[in-house]
Order: structure tokens, then sequence, then C-alpha cells
């Protein structure tokens, strides 16, 4: 187990690298599209409605690799060219907002209507009651799910192997295959996942207890 840390530890280390930056990467834009859709299905207009709960209900619905292998394929053979590191971020994030929506659209529900009513009583717009009224609430409430979402995000981030995107897994398979040391490699990817997950779980509770 030393020797083969010892001799491939910079792969190990750039694929670590490469997890982590395409998890913060989905992270960031998942939040911000998952939120931007869980306030268009709660829109007083129908078919806005509709057209953020079809884009809920697909992308929730079908395998992440699926996704990110139609972007892998499609995307560059018919649009433009692009790498697996950003197809399989791409799908990640994709993937996982979906799921942000709902969780987030489920906090918005969860705060008092009269909140919402009272800040348009004062003069607000629907947007600014939201922005500074209702969402800070609901973000709080949500943040034991959210917390559940980016960790599942980080562990889908082995998607990326399927499509060359140099991530840790995509490395811990090279380095099984180089060296024939199945378990012990990927055992140490394992345990590099574990050490990323936990450090998000614990920021997640402290952040909990901070804003609770």
């Amino acid at each position: 187990m030393i020797n083969l840390i010892t001799s491939n530890w910079q792969l190990f280390l750039s694929g670590l690298g490469v997890t982590l930056a395409s998890s913060i990467i989905a992270l960031i834009f998942s939040l911000i599209i998952g939120t931007v859709f869980a306030l268009l299905e709660l829109s007083e207009h129908r078919w806005i409605r509709i057209l953020a709960n079809i884009y809920v209900e697909i992308f929730r619905n079908i395998p992440l690799l699926v996704i990110t292998m139609a972007f892998f394929l499609i995307v560059p053979l018919y649009i433009v060219k692009i790498n697996g590191f950003t197809a399989g971020t791409i799908g990640l994030t994709l993937y996982t907002s979906a799921f942000i929506a709902e969780t987030v659209r489920s906090g918005i529900n969860s705060i008092d209507e009269g909140q919402l009513k009272g800040a348009l009583a004062n003069g607000l717009t629907y947007w600014q009651a939201m922005r500074l009224i209702v969402l800070p609430q609901a973000f709080r409430v949500v943040i034991p799910p959210l917390g559940n979402q980016f960790i599942n995000l980080v562990k889908n981030s082995s998607v990326l192997a399927f499509v060359a995107g140099l991530d840790l897994m995509y490395e811990g398979n090279l380095i099984a295959s180089n060296t024939l040391e199945t378990m012990p490699s990927y055992f140490i990817v394992g345990v590099l996942y574990l050490v990323i997950t936990l450090s998000l779980s614990y920021y997640m509770r402290h952040l909990e207890k901070k804003l609770g």
C-alpha cells in the first residue's frame, strides 16, 4: 500500500484535484440553477411553472451517466468540441440542479405565506421579497437536505471516469490497470473520497448550527 502511494502519488493527487474542481464548479452552478428553477416552479404564470417542472422532471429521472454521455458524444458532434471534464461537469451540474430545485422549493413552501404578502404590502416586488425575505429563511430550513445533495454530488463526480475526465476514479482505474494492485488502488480512492465527503459533511453541520 505504501509503495503504491509513493509510486503513484502524483496521479492520485492530480485526480483528487480534478474531482475537487469539478465538484466545486458543479456545486456552485447547480445551486444557482436549482434556486432559479425552484422560483420558476412557484411562478404565478402557468406556462413558466410547466416549463420549470419539465426541466426538473427530465433531469431528475434520467440517469446521470446518460446525461453525461449525451454531452460527451452528441455536443462535440453537432455543436462544439468539449473534453470529458467539461461534459462530466455540465452533466453533473444539470442533474444535481434538478434535485436542488425540489429541495429549495420545499423550503420556500415551508415559509409562512404571510411573510411574502407582508413584504409585498410594504412595497417590495415579488423577486425582491423572495431574495430578501423568503429565500434566506428557506435556505436555513433546507441546509441538511442540501448538504446531502452536495455530498451526493461529490460521489457522483466519479461519472467523469466514464468520459476520460481525468478525475480521481479515472486515475484509480488507470493505476489499478497498470500495477494490477486493484484492491489497494480502489481502497486509496475510497479513502480520498471519504476525506472530501466527511469534510463537507462536517462543514454543513457547522453551518446548520451557526444559522440555526
